[in-house]
């Protein structure tokens, strides 16, 4: 928490602030009310400065639609979230999210559609718009320019611990909070991230580096192969400190949304292993990043992971199933496939013997965490999967996690 405190300082021109509140879901009888939390960012003055990538599920929330049509707005000042509801597949949904956003509006001096919306949280139940708006005051009047840290924490849902990511920029800095931890297979987003800076960037330059950067980061990585309906990653500037170079503020937003990534994986619901497949050769990107996914995403190889198991040839099935699915024709003896840097397959056969066996299998014990753990890891060892798939220098790297009893688990109960 004290790592996380030093890198929560809000940049210049942020204020936030979270407060929790209880209700009672007409969908679910229930003797106990459920727990909720608001969070609210604003910025001093509106901006022209910022953008958005969203989930490509075709059944998409009414915050993504509200917020994808706000990407047309000449302003935005500022983002209101809720976590334990997702606000997806109701009958007026989008007019709940609308009013509350009109509300806050009339607390904050601005008006309602000046706001991004992002929910998180149980899928076809509806907001508590009554307990919701009730709560907006305190949260205006809680808001304080010291740390997001108050936000990271509030859009958790099933998360272990918040996460929070910064990075110096020129005479400014760029600060992003990530809820992630199942139903997690994004397609250019994650769940819910927001992106602040101070920092000055022109607007078409924030997209275009917000658009690379999640390509790159979020969209390379799985826990459970499920995309949600709620992959938001929003991003706003300030303004208020000078600008730098394109490819600086570039690099710097890379760097954050990298480690928040995986801080995903590795907060994964039920992660017992967080597993790293590169992969590099003659496949051009979006094979590659195929072919690695179905690495990360087989439940063989992951149950093998979980168990400690080194059975490596579950690595050839998967990655030989998407190949030959695709229709992409690969010669056997130019594949060669390493677990934790020991060599297992190449010239077209495996390669293994009882010593190598209980190599990789004390590779894999080394690398566990306890899935059924709550809080923060004890470390960041990386099960590491190399791929050399013919000839070549591209390279692409995917970040997953393995399936655990617990994963299992938390997700029958998830609603009880």
């Amino acid at each position: 928490m004290e790592a996380l405190r030093r890198r929560s300082g809000l940049p210049e021109g942020f204020r936030c602030s979270a407060v929790p509140l209880t209700f009672f879901p007409r969908e679910k009888p229930s003797s106990k009310p459920y727990r909720m939390n608001l969070s609210l960012v604003l910025l001093d003055r509106a901006t022209e400065l910022f953008g958005g990538v969203f989930t490509r599920n075709a059944f998409p929330g009414h915050p993504v639609l509200i917020d994808r049509g706000r990407l047309a707005n000449p302003v935005i000042r500022g983002i209101l979230a809720n976590n334990r509801i997702a606000n997806v597949g109701i009958e007026g949904g989008g007019e709940d999210a609308e009013s509350l956003l009109g509300n806050l509006g009339g607390l904050a001096g601005c008006r309602g559609e000046d706001f991004f919306v992002s929910s998180t949280g149980v899928i076809g139940w509806r907001l508590p718009v009554r307990e919701m708006s009730l709560a907006l005051e305190p949260l205006v009047k809680g808001l304080q320019r010291d740390s997001v840290l108050p936000v990271a924490e509030a859009i958790m849902t099933t998360d272990s611990f918040p996460k929070v990511r910064s990075i110096p920029v020129g005479q400014g800095r760029l600060v992003a909070v990530a809820k992630g931890a199942g139903m997690i297979e994004p397609n250019l987003a994650t769940m819910l991230v927001f992106v602040l800076t101070d920092v000055s960037v022109e607007r078409g330059v924030l997209r275009e580096s917000l658009m690379w950067c999640a390509q790159r980061s979020f969209n390379c990585i799985s826990v459970d192969g499920d995309q949600s309906t709620s992959d938001s990653l929003l991003a706003i500037s300030s303004g208020v400190k000078p600008p730098v170079k394109d490819d600086e503020f570039r690099e710097a937003l890379s760097t954050v949304c990298g480690k928040l990534a995986e801080d995903i994986v590795r907060n994964g619901e039920g992660t017992g292993h967080v597993m790293r497949v590169t992969l590099r050769g003659s496949l051009d990107g979006e094979a590659a990043r195929g072919a690695a996914k179905a690495v990360i995403n087989s439940p063989l190889v992951k149950t093998a992971v979980y168990g400690n198991d080194p059975n490596v040839g579950r690595i050839l099935n998967a990655l030989g199933d998407y190949l030959g699915t695709a229709g992409l024709k690969v010669d056997p003896r130019s594949l060669s496939i390493s677990l934790g840097g020991i060599g297992v397959f190449s010239h077209g056969a495996f390669d293994l013997d009882s010593e190598k066996e209980l190599k990789l299998s004390g590779y894999l014990e080394e690398c566990g965490l306890d899935p059924s753990r709550k809080g923060f890891p004890v470390h960041d060892r990386t099960v590491d999967i190399d791929i050399q798939v013919g000839e070549g220098e591209r390279e692409i790297t995917v970040t997953g996690s393995d399936l655990s009893y617990e994963y299992v688990r938390e997700n029958a109960e998830y609603r009880s």
